[in-house]
């Protein structure tokens, strides 16, 4: 996919409010060589989208080995907005906590008292730094079962239609 293509799929409306969300699904293959999906908060920065785990998370490994990764953010309703992209994962060791985990809880409902607990218990917990995982897109497809179909379904509309 070109990257022009990816930028406009990206920058659609749809995709836009998808990018805001809280969270997203991350697939990678563990050292043991079976697939992994984890759901894990991240945030857009425009230009990739940045996710943050511990120092001594089982993906980082992983991820090390074999940095080809596949992303889904999606709606709970019906029917759903699906937001699929794929890329390659850079891992970014840092001290302290990075902004973008910060930013990437602050949608989630908590009283300002709370944000400030759940802040000194992050900064407590993660005092040996963390780990940022970079995806930059090479690969994206918006789904919303009005204007775009997942690719097979999209087939058989093709098919019926020349049926007939």
């Amino acid at each position: 996919m070109r990257p022009n293509e990816i930028t406009e799929i990206l920058n659609r409306p749809l995709s836009r409010e998808m990018l805001a969300r809280d969270l997203t699904r991350l697939a990678y293959v563990a050292k043991d060589g079976t697939p992994r999906t984890v759901p894990i908060g991240f945030t857009w920065n425009g230009t990739r989208i940045v996710m943050c785990t511990t120092k001594n998370a089982p993906k980082i490994p992983a991820l090390r080995d074999n940095p080809a990764v596949a992303l889904t953010i999606d709606t709970e309703v019906h029917p759903p907005t699906i937001l699929l992209i794929r890329g390659r994962a850079e891992l970014d060791f840092v001290d302290g906590i990075p902004d973008e985990y910060l930013r990437a809880n602050t949608t989630y409902e908590m009283t300002a008292e709370q944000r400030v607990e759940w802040e000194a218990e992050v900064r407590s917990l993660y005092r040996d730094g963390m780990v940022r995982i970079v995806v930059t897109p090479t690969w994206a497809k918006l789904i919303d079962f009005a204007t775009t179909l997942p690719s097979a379904v999209e087939e058989l509309v093709r098919q019926r239609e020349q049926r007939g």
